[in-house]
């Protein structure tokens, strides 16, 4: 399986909300618990109909879950009947999820209040799975904290309180190596002495190298010994080095040939792979296609282009007669040239004509519906993109409205209305 990480790029309004501690009322909680579940309900459904089995859902959609005496709903109980019909769900398209605590849940914090509210974090993230109906498979993921200046002693304090902690979240609890402190080979050397399975991040072991002899093929050897049946299939993050930017950045998207690679080198290893990447499920959708034998398909190549089109268009019309071009052979599938065409596309900002005349598009679909004023108005707004007193995005806004007013399926899929590498 491949996988992504919280967010949405496609979804229009699939924000996960929360709120502020000061603005808490058993009311407000019940208003934001309600969007949230419906708004894991949607994902699940587009990853369904994607064919993306993985998902890592976030920490947030409960807000202060780990919090008792600000969140003083029994949230499991109160919304049984949603969690009861998330988790058919996920059980009946055998689906995987996991989730990732945050960077302040530390066990091997030397401060004792510190590692209760850590334990009272991994504790809510087990009762929210919980409440899903999941089994073990379905993983809670860490990173093993910080250093203090005395690594073997940090480490010391981190496996003796994980034989601390209750069977409930033992059994899901996974550790992962990081980009600055805790090397593979350390998290394995903790692995041994708790029995928690690992989770190799390649971006994470190329900031943080243990060995520079051994391949990421080498530590999966490694890795994948510390997964019990029970646990399901050995998982691993993958994700790929922004250039010009900090070492562990990640990338925009995943750069597919470079994966491919990847990929081919741990071909001996049956891992589920978790992509660590800011267009989240589009990479994922394109990792997906280009290594899933039963999804080798033209249409799916086709379907893509249709959300992709005008965002296309919008940043290079060159672009986008390449891939028309490309697809009007139906007898190939070619998933490798699309891709890398439509990553080259978009890896500099558009120009300001190639802006409105992808917009000029897509106003098409309104001149004849539009009232006088929302003509009067597209046309105000165009001259002022054009005279730069506005951003694109302004207009783009307004265009998805109408979007919706006139209930267009095809120009609401859109990526140019969601996707937003270049603001």
């Amino acid at each position: 399986m491949i996988g992504y990480a919280c967010l949405n790029e496609s979804l229009p309004d699939s924000k996960i909300r929360t709120l502020r501690k000061a603005n808490v009322t058993p009311d407000a909680l019940r208003d934001i618990i309600s969007h949230n579940l419906n708004v894991l309900n949607r994902m699940l459904d587009y990853n369904i109909k994607h064919h993306i089995q993985m998902f890592r859902m976030s920490s947030d959609i409960i807000p202060f879950g780990s919090d008792h005496e600000t969140n003083t709903l029994n949230w499991a109980s109160e919304f049984a009947e949603s969690f009861a019909r998330l988790g058919l769900k996920i059980a009946k398209y055998q689906l995987r999820l996991s989730m990732h605590p945050g960077q302040y849940t530390v066990l091997n914090s030397p401060d004792p209040a510190v590692v209760s509210r850590s334990i009272a974090e991994l504790d809510y993230h087990a009762r929210f799975m919980e409440a899903l109906g999941l089994d073990r498979t379905h993983k809670m993921i860490l990173h093993i904290g910080g250093v203090y200046g005395d690594k073997k002693a940090a480490m010391a304090r981190f496996i003796e309180v994980y034989h601390t902690l209750s069977d409930n979240i033992k059994e899901r609890l996974i550790i992962e190596n990081d980009d600055r402190l805790y090397t593979i080979s350390d998290v394995l050397s903790i692995s041994q002495a708790t029995g928690a399975p690992v989770v190799y991040d390649n971006l994470h072991n190329t900031s943080n190298l243990s060995d520079s002899n051994l391949s990421d093929a080498d530590w999966l050897e490694q890795v994948v010994k510390t997964w019990k049946p029970e646990d399901g299939k050995p998982k691993i993050h993958y994700s790929q080095q922004r250039a010009n930017a900090r070492i562990g950045a990640h990338t925009q998207t995943i750069y597919l040939q470079s994966f491919l690679e990847f990929y081919q080198n741990i071909s001996d290893f049956d891992v589920d792979i978790m992509l660590e990447v800011k267009d989240k499920n589009l990479s994922a959708v394109k990792c997906s296609l280009a290594t899933h034998p039963g999804l080798q398909d033209i249409r799916l190549l086709e379907k893509e282009w249709a959300a992709y089109k005008y965002l296309i268009l919008y940043y290079s019309p060159k672009h986008y007669q390449a891939i028309r071009q490309l697809l009007k052979d139906k007898t190939q599938f070619p998933v490798v040239k699309f891709y890398s065409l439509i990553e080259e596309c978009l890896s500099e900002p558009p120009l300001d004509r190639y802006q409105i005349n992808a917009i000029d598009h897509i106003w098409g679909y309104f001149k004849k519906k539009a009232t006088d004023k929302e003509k009067a108005s597209y046309l105000k707004a165009k001259t002022d993109l054009m005279a730069g007193k506005i951003k694109a995005r302004r207009l783009l806004n307004w265009l998805y409205k109408l979007a919706i007013k006139y209930d267009q399926p095809y120009l609401k899929k859109s990526l140019i209305f969601h996707y937003r590498p270049h603001g």
